[in-house]
């Protein structure tokens, strides 16, 4: 399948000459959505940061990365990548992550750095130090965009309008960083055209990257209760599959795939269940991209 889209292990191989492996770390923030800067009760699809499997932070990030790494040794891989993941990983005072990013990136078990943020939580003097960063090691900066219509945001609470995202990406890249960015298919009120829609932007705006992820509806969010009194849907897997098949296809060649999927806490999860059965998913995207012929850039309208 790999061969039909620029996947991010093929281009991790390439860049760093060996299997590298992320691993997932909580670099002990949180975020403007849940500290009463914007909100208090985070995203209405968040149940946690996104750092379910992340090693928690204690301080410590030479221990942090030896305890993720022996979670994930079993991988096979020769470096690792340290991802950020827990809630936004730039919103904190410099020295802190200072503290946090120059110990891991000067790790001689760490290829690169990935860190986990917002768009609207790049300040200057946090651009700046990840730039600096970069110059140790690699640094890929995760933005959580998740859609490029502002009324779908505002319905989810983002808290933040898409042309932020764009002045980030411009901002990113004036620093030499590459950016890695989010997107959710399956939000609600959003058409197919709408979720094509936003990995177009992402590309237009020069992304490097990009995830793509199902939604997941989880327990103790304002989606599950929604989900549980009929008020919004859960994606099919073949209407999970169908979009995933154009957004592959209106994505340059440039741009490097990172997700197709995604994983949930099993604990958590309301719907749709199917996607629990992440071999059976992969399996059926493959599947799908070899019947249908699917080639990463073929409606791509990037010039």
């Amino acid at each position: 399948m790999n061969a039909r889209y620029n996947s991010a292990g093929a281009y991790f191989a390439r860049r760093f000459g060996c299997k590298t492996y992320k691993i997932a770390l909580d670099g002990g923030m949180t975020c403007p959505n849940r500290d009463g800067a914007l909100g208090t009760g985070g995203c209405k699809f968040c149940a946690g940061g996104s750092g379910d499997f992340a090693e928690p932070y204690d301080g410590d990030v030479e221990g942090m990365i030896t305890r993720a790494i022996a979670r994930v040794r079993h991988k096979g891989a020769e470096k690792y990548i340290a991802y950020f993941q827990s809630y936004t990983n730039t919103y904190a005072p410099p020295e802190k992550l200072e503290a946090l990013f120059v110990p891991a990136a000067s790790d001689e078990r760490i290829a690169a750095l990935s860190v986990g943020t917002r768009p609207d939580c790049l300040p200057p003097e946090a651009v700046e130090l990840l730039a600096r960063v970069d110059r140790i090691k690699p640094v890929f900066v995760e933005l959580g965009l998740q859609t490029s219509n502002d009324r779908t945001a505002a319905a989810f609470g983002r808290g933040y309008k898409t042309e932020v995202y764009d002045r980030a990406v411009g901002a990113l890249a004036r620093a030499g960083l590459e950016v890695v960015t989010h997107v959710i298919l399956g939000l609600p009120g959003e058409s197919a055209e709408d979720m094509i829609a936003t990995v177009r932007h992402a590309a237009d705006c020069g992304t490097a990257g990009i995830k793509l992820q199902l939604l997941h509806i989880l327990r103790g969010t304002e989606y599950a209760d929604m989900y549980e009194r009929g008020l919004i849907p859960a994606m099919s897997l073949g209407e999970y599959i169908d979009v995933l098949c154009e957004c592959v296809r209106a994505l340059p060649p440039r741009v490097v795939v990172h997700r197709l999927t995604g994983d949930a806490p099993k604990r958590l999860l309301v719907a749709p269940l199917w996607s629990a059965d992440k071999k059976r998913v992969i399996n059926a995207i493959a599947a799908a991209f070899e019947a249908r012929g699917v080639i990463q850039g073929e409606k791509c309208t990037e010039k």
